[in-house]
């Protein structure tokens, strides 16, 4: 009869002790797949800042959780959703509509396929208008108070000059804004009165001379974001990388990443 020495010699006796070692891997896998799919689907999305329409807020760099379960799901929810039909007669599924002053992530109501980020300030049939910069709801003039000034990048080498305000909504949310002094779109600083639609909101970014948000109505605007494209609230920055930094370049985290910005709750 031959030993366990000699049929460990010829690859036999092992066999069953890799194949389940083997298996049990492929199992713990997939099972981590399956959790994270979940997880990303019904609970957070990770998103990242592109563009610095929510400064001084968010940055350019900031990677975000975004909770998809705060307002109920909608199509839009979920990948490849835009190809789903249209959920319920209000297009969610245990919805919950945004509070003012909310940041959120929702589809661009032209495509309903690029993600878009900014703050809520127009809830349905609210009256929204700029006037001088300041900012009224439903006839009534926004508390704003200046903070701070100081010097900004305008891009390509050129510095501008950046006002800090104070914004306080009628439901007590706080946030501060910014004002370009010399190369901002100060266009939006006075506009129409819109009136926010049934089922839809009014979005601004914080960095006010320098974002597309509801104030443009136009083919290539932002206009009114129906409730059904919302995705979900920006809960809290987990990671951010300076601008001329690249979250892959590990190497260069000692000095890129903006380690006070880790962690920070988003509000």
């Amino acid at each position: 009869m031959a030993s366990y020495k000699d049929l460990d010699k010829k690859g036999l006796g092992k066999t069953g002790k890799d194949e389940g070692g083997f298996l049990e891997t492929v199992k713990v896998v997939v099972q981590a797949l399956l959790i994270a799919l979940v997880i990303r689907t019904f609970l957070f999305q990770p998103f990242n800042i592109p563009s610095g329409s929510l400064i001084p807020t968010l940055l350019i760099g900031d990677y975000l959780f975004v909770s998809k379960y705060s307002y109920g799901y909608s199509r839009y929810s979920f990948p490849f959703g835009n190809v789903l039909p249209k959920f319920g007669a209000d297009g969610r599924i245990i919805g919950s509509e945004p509070k003012r002053g909310d940041i959120s992530v929702f589809k661009l109501p032209r495509d309903n396929s690029t993600d878009y980020i900014k703050r809520v300030i127009g809830l349905p049939g609210d009256k929204i208008q700029m006037v001088d910069g300041v900012l009224v709801i439903n006839g009534e003039r926004i508390k704003k108070e200046r903070v701070a000034q100081g010097e900004v990048s305008a891009g390509a080498g050129f510095k501008d000059r950046a006002t800090y305000y104070r914004e306080t909504l009628p439901n007590g949310v706080s946030y501060v804004v910014q004002e370009l002094d010399l190369y901002g779109n100060k266009l939006g600083r006075n506009t129409q009165v819109y009136q926010v639609p049934p089922g839809h909101f009014f979005m601004m970014g914080d960095n006010r001379d320098n974002s597309l948000d509801s104030r443009d109505m136009s083919s290539q605007g932002v206009g009114y974001v129906p409730y059904e494209n919302l995705i979900g609230r920006a809960e809290i920055i987990f990671f951010s990388v300076e601008e001329e930094g690249a979250a892959w370049k590990i190497w260069e985290w000692p000095w890129t990443v903006r380690w006070s910005r880790l962690l920070k709750p988003v509000s």
